[in-house]
Protein backbone atom coordinates (compact mmCIF):
# COMPACT_ATOMS: atom_id res chain seq x y z
CA UNK A 1 0.00 0.00 0.00
CA UNK A 2 0.83 3.31 -1.07
CA UNK A 3 1.64 6.46 0.97
CA UNK A 4 -1.11 8.03 -0.74
CA UNK A 5 -3.27 4.96 -0.87
CA UNK A 6 -2.74 4.73 3.07
CA UNK A 7 -4.00 8.13 3.93
CA UNK A 8 -6.78 8.34 1.07
CA UNK A 9 -8.06 5.40 2.96
CA UNK A 10 -9.15 7.95 5.75
CA UNK A 11 -9.33 10.94 3.88
CA UNK A 12 -12.18 9.06 1.74
CA UNK A 13 -13.92 7.55 4.31
CA UNK A 14 -14.51 10.88 5.96
CA UNK A 15 -15.61 13.11 2.91
CA UNK A 16 -18.07 9.44 2.49
CA UNK A 17 -19.37 10.54 5.84
CA UNK A 18 -20.66 13.73 4.30
CA UNK A 19 -21.82 12.68 1.41
CA UNK A 20 -23.82 10.32 3.25
CA UNK A 21 -25.39 13.09 5.76
CA UNK A 22 -26.31 15.27 2.56
CA UNK A 23 -28.41 12.04 0.96
CA UNK A 24 -29.57 10.97 4.41
CA UNK A 25 -30.77 14.08 5.18
CA UNK A 26 -32.59 14.70 1.90
CA UNK A 27 -34.11 11.29 2.04
CA UNK A 28 -35.48 12.21 5.87
CA UNK A 29 -36.99 15.83 4.10
CA UNK A 30 -38.73 13.43 1.13
CA UNK A 31 -39.57 10.97 3.55
CA UNK A 32 -41.74 13.67 5.49
CA UNK A 33 -42.82 15.66 1.91
CA UNK A 34 -46.03 16.38 3.42
CA UNK A 35 -45.32 18.69 5.95
CA UNK A 36 -42.25 20.09 4.19
CA UNK A 37 -42.37 23.24 2.54
CA UNK A 38 -39.03 22.64 -0.18
CA UNK A 39 -38.76 26.33 -2.04
CA UNK A 40 -34.98 26.54 -4.17
CA UNK A 41 -32.43 27.44 -1.14
CA UNK A 42 -31.84 24.70 0.74
CA UNK A 43 -31.90 22.15 -2.19
CA UNK A 44 -29.00 24.36 -4.65
CA UNK A 45 -27.00 24.24 -0.99
CA UNK A 46 -27.07 20.85 -0.63
CA UNK A 47 -26.12 20.15 -4.86
CA UNK A 48 -23.43 22.59 -4.19
CA UNK A 49 -22.02 21.14 -1.13
CA UNK A 50 -22.01 17.94 -2.75
CA UNK A 51 -19.92 19.02 -5.65
CA UNK A 52 -17.63 20.91 -3.20
CA UNK A 53 -17.13 17.30 -1.51
CA UNK A 54 -16.71 15.77 -4.98
CA UNK A 55 -13.75 18.29 -5.83
CA UNK A 56 -12.11 17.80 -2.61
CA UNK A 57 -12.32 14.53 -3.08
CA UNK A 58 -10.73 15.00 -6.88
CA UNK A 59 -8.33 17.92 -5.39
CA UNK A 60 -6.94 15.19 -3.09
CA UNK A 61 -5.59 13.30 -6.17
CA UNK A 62 -3.22 16.08 -7.51
CA UNK A 63 -2.40 17.59 -4.30
CA UNK A 64 -1.70 14.64 -2.12
CA UNK A 65 -0.62 12.16 -4.38
CA UNK A 66 2.93 12.49 -4.12
CA UNK A 67 3.03 13.53 -0.66
CA UNK A 68 4.60 11.36 1.84
CA UNK A 69 3.11 9.40 4.27
CA UNK A 70 2.67 12.16 7.65
CA UNK A 71 0.88 12.34 10.99
CA UNK A 72 0.44 16.11 10.22
CA UNK A 73 -1.42 15.57 6.76
CA UNK A 74 -3.40 13.11 8.49
CA UNK A 75 -4.48 15.72 11.19
CA UNK A 76 -5.35 18.22 8.14
CA UNK A 77 -7.46 16.10 6.38
CA UNK A 78 -9.07 15.53 9.53
CA UNK A 79 -9.91 18.73 10.17
CA UNK A 80 -11.05 18.87 6.31
CA UNK A 81 -13.06 16.15 6.16
CA UNK A 82 -14.77 17.38 9.66
CA UNK A 83 -15.43 20.47 8.82
CA UNK A 84 -17.40 19.30 5.48
CA UNK A 85 -18.67 17.02 7.55
CA UNK A 86 -20.44 20.01 10.32
CA UNK A 87 -21.68 21.59 6.52
CA UNK A 88 -23.39 18.70 5.51
CA UNK A 89 -24.83 17.78 8.73
CA UNK A 90 -26.87 21.13 8.87
CA UNK A 91 -27.26 21.55 5.42
CA UNK A 92 -30.99 19.62 5.92
CA UNK A 93 -33.25 20.13 8.89
CA UNK A 94 -33.19 16.96 11.43
CA UNK A 95 -36.63 16.13 11.28
CA UNK A 96 -38.53 14.82 13.77
CA UNK A 97 -40.30 11.19 15.03
CA UNK A 98 -43.15 10.11 12.58
CA UNK A 99 -46.71 12.27 13.70
CA UNK A 100 -45.56 15.47 14.46
CA UNK A 101 -47.27 17.97 13.30
CA UNK A 102 -44.47 20.64 12.86
CA UNK A 103 -43.99 22.07 9.98
CA UNK A 104 -40.86 22.46 8.09
CA UNK A 105 -39.76 25.21 5.71
CA UNK A 106 -36.32 24.67 4.30
CA UNK A 107 -35.82 28.43 3.23
CA UNK A 108 -36.17 28.72 6.98
CA UNK A 109 -34.08 26.65 7.18
CA UNK A 110 -31.42 27.81 4.94
CA UNK A 111 -31.18 31.61 6.36
CA UNK A 112 -30.92 30.03 10.22
CA UNK A 113 -28.08 27.93 8.95
CA UNK A 114 -26.63 29.62 5.39
CA UNK A 115 -23.50 31.24 8.01
CA UNK A 116 -22.16 28.05 9.12
CA UNK A 117 -22.63 25.60 6.61
CA UNK A 118 -20.92 28.49 3.59
CA UNK A 119 -18.24 29.35 6.59
CA UNK A 120 -17.41 25.45 7.31
CA UNK A 121 -16.82 25.69 3.36
CA UNK A 122 -14.91 28.37 3.32
CA UNK A 123 -12.94 27.52 6.08
CA UNK A 124 -11.97 24.03 4.55
CA UNK A 125 -10.95 25.85 1.30
CA UNK A 126 -9.35 28.25 2.64
CA UNK A 127 -6.97 25.95 4.18
CA UNK A 128 -6.40 23.79 1.13
CA UNK A 129 -5.71 27.22 -0.53
CA UNK A 130 -3.02 27.91 1.49
CA UNK A 131 -1.20 24.32 1.26
CA UNK A 132 -1.44 25.48 -2.17
CA UNK A 133 0.02 28.31 -2.33
CA UNK A 134 2.58 26.80 0.06
CA UNK A 135 3.72 24.01 -2.17
CA UNK A 136 3.72 26.43 -5.12
CA UNK A 137 6.36 27.97 -3.83
CA UNK A 138 8.28 25.21 -2.92
CA UNK A 139 8.16 22.96 -5.83
CA UNK A 140 8.22 24.00 -9.67
CA UNK A 141 5.74 21.06 -10.71
CA UNK A 142 2.99 22.62 -8.27
CA UNK A 143 4.25 26.41 -9.60
CA UNK A 144 3.52 25.52 -13.04
CA UNK A 145 -0.08 25.32 -12.31
CA UNK A 146 -0.86 28.72 -11.54
CA UNK A 147 -2.63 30.27 -14.36
CA UNK A 148 -4.83 33.43 -14.74
CA UNK A 149 -7.82 30.73 -14.74
CA UNK A 150 -6.97 28.97 -11.63
CA UNK A 151 -6.35 32.31 -9.75
CA UNK A 152 -9.90 34.23 -10.94
CA UNK A 153 -11.49 30.81 -9.77
CA UNK A 154 -10.46 30.72 -6.45
CA UNK A 155 -11.50 34.78 -6.18
CA UNK A 156 -15.17 33.40 -7.60
CA UNK A 157 -15.04 30.82 -5.28
CA UNK A 158 -13.90 32.47 -1.95
CA UNK A 159 -15.89 35.68 -2.62
CA UNK A 160 -18.88 34.01 -3.78
CA UNK A 161 -18.80 31.87 -0.24
CA UNK A 162 -17.67 34.91 1.42
CA UNK A 163 -20.34 36.59 0.11
CA UNK A 164 -23.62 34.04 0.75
CA UNK A 165 -22.02 33.27 4.39
CA UNK A 166 -21.54 36.69 5.73
CA UNK A 167 -23.93 39.46 3.83
CA UNK A 168 -26.62 41.23 5.03
CA UNK A 169 -28.51 41.16 2.24
CA UNK A 170 -30.84 38.20 1.62
CA UNK A 171 -30.44 39.33 -2.35
CA UNK A 172 -26.78 39.06 -2.49
CA UNK A 173 -26.76 35.80 -0.54
CA UNK A 174 -29.33 34.15 -3.48
CA UNK A 175 -27.62 35.65 -6.03
CA UNK A 176 -23.92 34.57 -4.39
CA UNK A 177 -25.80 31.08 -4.40
CA UNK A 178 -26.31 30.94 -7.79
CA UNK A 179 -22.96 32.16 -9.17
CA UNK A 180 -21.85 29.52 -7.09
CA UNK A 181 -24.02 27.03 -8.17
CA UNK A 182 -23.61 28.38 -11.89
CA UNK A 183 -19.65 27.79 -10.76
CA UNK A 184 -19.76 24.42 -10.07
CA UNK A 185 -21.62 22.92 -13.25
CA UNK A 186 -18.92 25.03 -15.53
CA UNK A 187 -16.32 22.89 -13.77
CA UNK A 188 -18.41 19.74 -13.97
CA UNK A 189 -18.90 20.43 -17.95
CA UNK A 190 -15.44 21.71 -18.37
CA UNK A 191 -14.31 17.76 -16.96
CA UNK A 192 -16.93 16.26 -18.87
CA UNK A 193 -15.57 17.92 -22.30
CA UNK A 194 -12.45 16.33 -21.34
CA UNK A 195 -13.18 13.55 -20.65
CA UNK A 196 -15.02 12.91 -24.05
CA UNK A 197 -12.05 14.56 -25.82
CA UNK A 198 -9.75 12.44 -24.62
CA UNK A 199 -11.53 8.90 -25.67
CA UNK A 200 -13.59 8.34 -22.17
CA UNK A 201 -12.01 4.82 -21.14
CA UNK A 202 -11.93 1.12 -22.82
CA UNK A 203 -13.86 -1.65 -21.13
CA UNK A 204 -12.09 -4.00 -18.39
CA UNK A 205 -11.21 -6.92 -19.50
CA UNK A 206 -12.01 -9.97 -18.09
CA UNK A 207 -8.88 -12.69 -16.75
Amino acid sequence: MSAFEFFFSFYGLLLGLSVAELVGGFARVLHEKARVRFGWLTPLLAVFVALDVATFWNQAWGIFRGAPFNQALLIIGLVIAGVFYIAASVTFPRVSAEGSEQRIDLDDHFWAHRRLVFGCILAANLIVGVMFMALMSVDAGFAAMSTPRLWIGFGVFFFGTATAAFSPWRWAVKGALFVLFAYSLFNVGRAAIALVAAGGWSPATGA
